[in-house]
């Protein structure tokens, strides 16, 4: 089975559905194609489809509702958490402004608490 994502006008993926191997495998080179898979999702469903990976291998990570697609990094990126995040283009990702409190940089922290980003104050704080 392959996956693909529904993109709207702007590149949000509102769904993600699975197709069909027989759909995507091209019968003169037994290769898989993502042109088929996309012609397949459109005569369905309409709309922009691209294929998806739960492996990451396509498009840097497996795609699901209220990603974003970047066209200019061809992959799924994660909505902006916080405004003050920071997107890294090396790791598709988005950065908090200050490190994420580990063990070995906290001592004594809170038993069974979490750091979450408090975006008021900057920090993170253990909730």
């Amino acid at each position: 089975m392959a996956s693909f994502a529904k993109l709207n006008e702007n590149n949000e993926v509102t769904t993600v559905i699975k197709v069909d191997d027989n759909q995507i495998i091209d019968k003169e080179t037994g290769e898989e194609d993502e042109i088929l898979g996309i012609a397949f999702c459109k005569q369905l469903f309409g709309g922009r489809w691209l294929q998806t990976s739960f492996s990451g291998k396509i498009r840097k990570r497996c795609a699901s509702p209220g990603m974003l697609y970047n066209e200019q990094y061809d992959a799924f990126i994660h909505p902006k958490p916080f405004p003050s995040w920071i997107f890294n283009e090396e790791t598709l990702d988005w950065e908090a402004p200050k490190p994420k409190p580990t063990p070995e940089t906290t001592p004594n922290p809170p038993e069974e608490k979490t750091p979450v980003w408090d975006e008021d104050v900057q920090e993170w704080v253990f909730g």
